[in-house]
């Protein structure tokens, strides 16, 4: 079964996941990157960067690690929304091909969300395709890309809402943060009721972040 799966959500103690205001030089608005600090000490950011030697940062990442490469674990395609590919504007920038330089760290199809699509872009071992579907006509594509194996939906915090409010999301891994941001991108919004369909499990680690693992019920039998 080719499972819809969301990995290193990160999201704010009230729900925010990235700020407002985004920008070129600020990609998750006025939270800058507190939400993804956690992230940078592990191993797994530490080799999608090439660097040889781990950052020294307070809290342990190995915990954190565990869960950090689980994102690049049988995964065949993504799905990304606009908001995640580029600051906005970048539709109207033809020389724009994301945040990641030569090498993005997906290695596999990967299916942006857009009003204004434009030609594939391949960079490395991943291509990117840009398209204007609903969640399901994404996702159906993003499945035909995957070659039997799962589908990475990849954020920003509003697409990955819009794939929950479908019905679409398999298993999701929200990592909560113990920051407030008031304003900004929220994940939960409009999804009252909506962990009733799944099983929940937390684990809190030393870098003082909770991650938050739901998994569909029929998806785990």
């Amino acid at each position: 079964m080719q499972l819809a799966r969301v990995h290193n959500l990160a999201v704010s103690l009230d729900g925010f996941g990235a700020g407002a205001d985004p920008s070129l030089d600020a990609p998750f608005g006025h939270a800058g990157m507190r939400l993804m600090e956690w992230f940078f000490p592990t191993q797994t950011f530490q080799a999608q960067t090439g660097q040889r030697e781990r950052v020294e940062v307070q809290g342990a990442s190995d915990p954190d690690d565990r869960y950090a490469r689980l994102s690049f674990v049988g995964i065949g395609s993504g799905i990304m929304g606009a908001g995640k590919f580029g600051p906005p504007g970048w539709q109207h920038d033809p020389a724009w091909t994301g945040w990641w330089g030569d090498e993005p760290p997906f290695h596999s199809p990967v299916f942006v969300l857009t009003h204004t699509p434009r030609p594939s872009v391949t960079r490395g071992d991943t291509t990117f395709h840009f398209m204007s579907a609903s969640p399901a006509e994404a996702l159906e594509a993003a499945r035909q890309a995957a070659g039997g194996l799962d589908v990475r939906i990849g954020g920003g915090p509003t697409t990955v809402r819009e794939f929950l409010a479908a019905g679409l999301i398999d298993h999701l891994h929200v990592v909560q943060v113990p920051i407030l941001l008031g304003r900004g991108a929220h994940l939960w919004r409009g999804l009252e009721g909506w962990e009733r369909e799944y099983d929940a499990v937390s684990e809190t680690t030393p870098s003082w972040v909770t991650h938050l693992t739901f998994t569909r019920k029929e998806a785990a039998r």
